[in-house]
């Protein structure tokens, strides 16, 4: 793919570098062949804080300078200056009532060599473990004809997450680790499909955070699960049930 014309992303791509220096983030990548050098492909990722998409690039970037076109949730659009840039840098808007000239964009994306970054959980995952899984990743690759590269992060929590404030200080110096898995090609129906791509998932985050030099007992940024003290799963989805019904009796108010 070339992108010599796309100076909005290629701006974003220097800022995010940048960002990432001046925090001295310390980077560790494990499996960065699988990321492919031509061809669409989706890109599976786990979301446990508000930076992965940007992480992410970075890491693809920097392997072969790669650009990935990341759905987001339409309201992210509405906005005058950040839709404008989103648009820009080719991005998808997603209507989460009505998704499905997202999906229709993102196949048609794929099929043209493109990459798309998904998050299978559809949400920020605040117990800091992998939640269920839509089916959207793997549905999307199997109509293009593509494969799913599933990709975990953990530590990117550190730096910007749902539902805690973080210092400067406290994002200064954050080792962020990635574990890249090898591609898988869709052959079963999505719900089979699905539970693989979770299943190898869950894998790749054992990785990542086998590696960590910190093991975050007693910290807010690891799971309740692993000795931290991050919310359980069940707390978790409790406080976003409760955020989404405060949101809707806004709305409807």
């Amino acid at each position: 793919m070339k992108y010599r014309n796309e100076k909005v992303y290629t701006a974003a791509v220097a800022a995010g570098r940048a960002m990432f220096r001046a925090l001295r983030v310390k980077r560790h990548v494990v499996g960065a062949e699988n990321l492919p050098d031509t061809g669409g492909a989706v890109i599976a990722m786990t979301h446990f804080g508000y930076l992965e998409f940007a992480l992410v690039e970075w890491v693809t970037v920097l392997h072969n300078r790669r650009r990935i076109r990341f759905m987001a949730k339409k309201s992210v659009f509405d906005k005058a200056v950040v839709g404008s840039l989103m648009r820009s840098m080719k991005h998808i808007p997603v209507d989460m009532k009505a998704g499905g000239d997202a999906y229709a964009a993102a196949v048609e994306a794929l099929r043209r060599g493109e990459l798309i970054g998904v998050f299978p959980e559809a949400g920020v995952s605040a117990s800091y473990t992998i939640r269920d899984f839509k089916t959207g990743a793997v549905r999307l690759a199997a109509e293009a004809g593509v494969p799913v590269i599933p990709v975990a992060v953990w530590g990117g929590q550190r730096l910007m997450t749902k539902n805690r404030k973080i210092t400067l200080r406290e994002r200064t110096g954050v080792p962020v680790h990635f574990a890249i898995g090898e591609p898988i090609v869709p052959t079963a129906d999505a719900t089979v499909e699905t539970a693989r791509l979770k299943a190898s998932m869950e894998q790749l985050l054992l990785t990542a955070q086998a590696s960590y030099p910190e093991d975050g007992v007693g910290k807010w940024w690891q799971a309740r699960v692993n000795g931290g003290t991050a919310p359980t799963p069940e707390e978790a989805a409790a406080a976003d049930a409760a955020r989404n019904a405060r949101r809707e009796a806004a709305a409807a108010g």
